[in-house]
């Protein structure tokens, strides 16, 4: 039994769930903000302040529409009385009707679009309209990118910040199509960075893509054991995936001989001569190598210890 292994490459990479980028509705311009690429977040913090007089706009048309709707309602309750005892007309009280649902509708409107811009419309009074909103971490995380400077003017269609949540990261392999057969769910294998090679992070392959690219590989995503604080998205790394053992004819290494770019054994004949064959190897494994060619060594006795010196006795004989 004899396992070889795959080695790969590909990178960290983080699920979109775990990536936000943040925007703001209305647009308005930035007021301040302590956001640095690197910054660690918390959820619910307030990480920037815009300005803007549309704000100011929006809190006055909300809060004006509140008024109106009490009015409204108060009178389409007088005239529903009204016309329960046939003091009013059955138009009168429809248009009290239709002018308190439309201020409802108004009202409701209104307050969504100040939830957009993160002002509760169940604390807004005309004592607390303000100029400015707050923007808020969406995610624990860190900050992968600033976009914006203080003072500059953003729209709805900019992206301030982007936020990454580094507690789901996986591994993004690029795997070629001959070895995807070799993988499965839940497989083993140990990933690495070229920084620190002897630095071992223990992964488990989680999906296997079915989908080629024009190279001939498919992605293959993997979880790591243990989240470590170092991996950041987008970095570089390799990977060493042990495939399965399987039952094949090999021999020790020791016996191969590596001679003018190829590779051969010596075998053992009568009167204590001997034959260097060539041997086509295969995958190698704890000291033994795959012999593909295992035909052209059957019935023969194969020289596993000392076949250097056989090589230097045969180099001698023929200078």
């Amino acid at each position: 039994d004899i396992s070889s292994t795959i080695k790969v490459n590909g990178s960290i990479d983080v699920p979109p769930q775990n990536m936000v980028s943040v925007s703001i509705p209305l647009g308005g311009y930035l007021k301040s903000t302590k956001l640095l690429p690197g910054i660690h977040v918390t959820k619910g913090e307030v990480i920037a302040v815009l300005e803007d007089q549309q704000y100011i706009q929006l809190q006055q048309e909300y809060l004006t529409v509140q008024s109106k709707l009490i009015y409204a309602e108060a009178e389409y309750q007088r005239q529903l009385e009204l016309n329960q005892s046939k003091a009013a007309s059955d138009k009168v009280l429809q248009q009290a009707r239709l002018e308190f649902q439309s201020l409802k509708i108004e009202s409701q409107s209104l307050s969504e679009k100040l939830k957009l811009i993160n002002i509760n419309p169940k604390t807004l009074t005309e004592n607390n309209i303000s100029k400015s909103v707050n923007i808020y971490a969406p995610i624990n995380g860190f900050v992968s990118a600033v976009n914006v400077n203080i003072g500059k003017y953003v729209n709805p269609t900019d992206i301030l910040f982007e936020l990454v949540n580094p507690l789901d990261i996986h591994l993004k392999l690029n795997v070629f199509e001959k070895d995807l057969s070799k993988l499965f769910i839940g497989q083993k294998l140990m990933a690495y960075n070229n920084h620190e090679p002897e630095r071992k992070h223990p992964c488990e392959i989680i999906l296997i893509s079915q989908d080629l690219s024009k190279e001939r590989t498919a992605e293959v995503h993997c979880h790591f054991k243990d989240y470590d604080k170092t991996l950041l998205p987008g970095m570089y790394m390799n990977a060493d995936i042990e495939v399965k053992s399987k039952n094949v004819a090999c021999i020790e290494n020791d016996a191969i001989i590596h001679f003018n770019g190829g590779e051969y054994l010596f075998t053992a004949n009568a009167d204590n001569k001997f034959t260097m064959i060539h041997v086509e190897i295969g995958i190698s494994d704890e000291g033994y190598s795959e012999i593909i060619n295992a035909a052209d060594f059957k019935n023969k006795k194969v020289v596993t210890k000392g076949a250097y010196s056989l090589l230097m006795a045969l180099k001698n004989k023929e200078e």
